[in-house]
């Protein structure tokens, strides 16, 4: 039986108002889903930080232009929020739980996946996803132990199938796959071989 997973949600930023609202420096792509009203978050205080509540729950939630305004319970006032700055909200997901989009996935579900490409031959697993601003890119750790970074985009990852636990990849030279003549460990190409 697999175990629940914990995730990074979001960070607490600076007070909005004197009712104890904060901004919110969202990490998720579900911040409605993640900061309903009555969620409870493990709240996780930086490093020196005073003693502060290790679990909030949401009150209030809305957006105000592009960003998330929270009101917890714990969060009474400005003070109090201020106080609460800095601190990272964790969510617990259950190990079944899956994204409402369903062409987005959960790093926990992709990490270990076998890699293949479209004839299926074995190209690796995926060891990490790693989150950039413009795309998200998959670690790859290829079978003869390299780490290759494939953009995670429709055209190099044209299907994901976590039932059959692979990711297949339209692997190309250079991508997953050294170009033909780059040098092995030994210091042959295969051209030389």
């Amino acid at each position: 039986m697999s175990e629940d997973i914990e995730v990074v949600v979001g960070r607490i930023g600076k007070p909005h108002g004197i009712r104890g609202e904060v901004t919110l420096d969202v990490r998720t792509d579900e911040p409605d889903r993640r900061f309903a009203p009555g969620t409870t978050l493990r709240a996780q205080a930086p490093a020196g930080a005073d003693r502060r509540p290790t679990a909030l729950t949401v009150a209030r939630a809305r957006w105000h232009q592009s960003t998330l305004l929270v009101t917890f319970e714990e969060l009474g006032d400005r003070n109090a929020a201020e106080a609460a700055r800095g601190t990272v909200l964790h969510a617990t997901l259950a190990h079944d739980e899956v994204p409402d989009d369903p062409d987005e996935y959960y790093d926990h579900q992709l990490v270990g996946l076998a890699v293949v490409d479209v004839d299926n031959t074995p190209l690796g697993t995926v060891k990490a996803l790693v989150h950039g601003s413009a795309q998200d890119l998959l670690t790859v750790r290829t079978t003869d132990g390299r780490d290759a970074l494939v953009p995670f985009v429709s055209a190099l990852v044209p299907e994901v199938d976590l039932g059959a636990g692979r990711v297949v990849v339209a692997d190309r030279p250079g991508l997953v796959s050294p170009f033909p003549d780059e040098r092995s460990a030994d210091g042959v190409t295969e051209d030389e071989a």
